[in-house]
């Protein structure tokens, strides 16, 4: 038994010298599970749903947002749907810089992933909108992205489809008019809160340790003690704050960033708002390169290094960001089967 306490007083001091050293030294499993466990309270397990009391979800609705979110007559020329900009086959993005618009320029900001974007406190880079539900309706109305000119134009669109009024009947059933803006924004809200994507990394919060392996483990402690959990944080590892960036460093001279964004600012008009952007949900960021707001990187290894020194104002040695590279890898999930594919259209 002393053999045993001697042991794992070793393992426990080890872990305590080498967090003091950015975890370089220790390759003892023991020794960093019971490290890695005191980092957990930061986060949460995603939860199975994300509901909005003010958008009740029921299986037509559903369906019909499934519909809406991959319907390319919602563009002005029909050549883009919401799916074309976040992909759900390719985890809710593009994976361009920035996204292509219905009549063929691009937009200023690259596309985040939909994915888990129900769960975030508000919606685009500048978090100008509250909700999903808010976000469904603005890239439709936007000169560039989907270009349709007003309200009435879409809805007076979706009235000459039967289909289309027959399935706004069934998912709101005591409306005397149904096929209106504000319920087919709250169609595809309702749908983009299916879209949840637990990972291996929900397992290691629920206390299965071997879900993570030593050297994820070893990136989860680094992502702790380096201070990226200071914005990462909760269920989605983000998406809860707005954030300056570029606190230590211009963020430009680091990404190589075409033009200047000012974030809020741009929305605002506000000085308190420059450079003041969404801090983003590091869920499937693995998969939904390139990054940032101007999607000025390709890499996720040279993004940590970027947001190390921008915001935390540290360089990260190669092992610390082969790491929390490996860490990161882990909250990639799986899109749900059943909306990563193209429905039959009405």
């Amino acid at each position: 038994m002393k053999k045993i306490i001697l042991i794992l007083g070793v393992a426990i001091n080890l872990v305590s010298c080498s967090e003091e050293s950015n975890i370089t030294t220790v390759n003892s499993d023991l020794a960093y599970d019971l490290s890695a466990r005191k980092y957990i309270v930061n986060f949460e397990k995603l939860p199975t749903q994300s509901t909005n009391p003010e958008n009740n979800k029921t299986a037509k609705k559903v369906e019909l947002g499934h519909h809406l979110y991959y319907d390319t007559r919602l563009s002005l020329e029909g050549n883009n749907s919401c799916n074309s900009c976040h992909n759900l086959a390719t985890y809710g993005v593009d994976n361009k810089a920035t996204s292509t618009g219905d009549a063929g320029g691009n937009g200023d900001r690259n596309s985040p992933t939909v994915l888990n974007a129900a769960l975030h406190a508000s919606q685009f880079w500048d978090g100008r909108a509250k909700d999903v539900e808010e976000q469904a309706g603005m890239p439709i109305l936007n000169p560039v992205e989907m270009a349709i000119p007003n309200e009435e134009f879409l809805v007076n669109r979706l009235k000459g489809i039967p289909s289309y009024v027959a399935a706004f009947q069934a998912a709101y059933p005591e409306e005397e008019n149904p096929l209106t803006y504000s319920n087919l924004q709250k169609a595809i809200g309702v749908f983009e809160r299916e879209l949840i994507t637990p990972s291996r990394f929900d397992a290691f919060l629920a206390g299965n340790d071997s879900a993570l392996t030593l050297q994820e483990k070893k990136g989860f402690i680094s992502f702790n003690l380096v201070g990226c959990v200071s914005c990462h944080s909760g269920a989605v590892l983000g998406g809860q704050q707005l954030q300056k960036f570029g606190l230590f460093e211009d963020y430009i001279a680091l990404t190589g960033s075409e033009h200047v964004d000012y974030g809020k600012y741009q929305s605002s008009g506000e000085e308190k708002d420059k450079f003041i952007f969404k801090v983003p949900s590091l869920r499937n960021i693995e998969k939904t390169a390139p990054y940032f707001h101007d999607g000025s990187v390709d890499k996720l290894e040279d993004a940590v290094q970027v947001m190390a020194k921008t915001q935390l104002g540290k360089t990260l040695s190669p092992a610390e960001i082969e790491n929390i590279t490996a860490f990161l890898n882990t909250l990639t999930g799986e899109v749900p089967e059943q909306y990563a594919k193209e429905p039959r259209m009405y």
